[in-house]
């Protein structure tokens, strides 16, 4: 019984993989075609066309698409600053001995060793500020076309040529995406090895 339940979950995966034989309807590419017309981003680690949306989110909820690759480019700068910190943090410790390798040995323990000491309340308490000034105004000037996703105005070392600003952007969510993985994969392989960088 357990075999033939196996094998039924890998045969109903296998085919999630498989090409649809069904013709799409042109709605659906042109509403597609209209949000990777407007949002730079379609593009693979190779600068090839990669038009990901599995889920056809754009197409069912287009007026949320801004908000969409707001989170998208929030959560992959906090990722982005999240492995960073990670593997520094499993090489240098800020002064503290609250912080110190000796408090805590491993990088992977530290949230639940300083929820007891306090210092995660206060992170807890200025991102939930920001979020709570900055984000209500920004996604209503993103809505009402005032503001791109993701811009806060800090373009004092942006490229002025808009083709190399479209590179970076693209370069950013690159490197966003990945680091959204990179950082499961981190603590991942933090506590399966118990071992600190380079995690094996």
């Amino acid at each position: 019984m357990k075999t033939a339940a196996v094998l039924a979950a890998l045969a109903l995966g296998a085919e999630a993989f498989t090409p649809s034989q069904a013709p799409k309807a042109s709605v659906s590419k042109s509403a597609l075609n209209s949000v990777w017309d407007d949002y730079i981003g379609g593009v693979d680690f190779r600068g090839k066309e990669f038009q990901f949306d599995p889920l056809n989110l754009a197409e069912t909820y287009p007026p949320l698409v801004p908000w969409f690759r707001e989170c998208e480019i929030r959560h992959g700068r906090t990722a982005m600053i999240a492995v960073v910190g990670f593997i520094a943090e499993d090489l240098v410790r800020i002064p503290g001995d609250m912080y110190s390798f000796d408090a805590i040995p491993k990088t992977i323990d530290a949230h639940d060793a300083l929820l007891k000491t306090g210092p995660m309340y206060q992170l807890l308490f200025w991102i939930g500020l920001w979020d709570l000034l900055i984000t209500p105004m920004a996604m209503k000037a993103t809505g009402d076309g005032d503001r791109e996703p993701g811009d806060f105005g800090f373009t004092q070392f942006a490229p002025s040529d808009e083709a190399a600003l479209n590179k970076k952007k693209e370069s950013e969510l690159l490197n966003g995406r990945l680091a959204m993985i990179a950082v499961g994969g981190i603590a991942t392989q933090s506590i399966v090895t118990g071992h600190g960088f380079p995690y094996i």
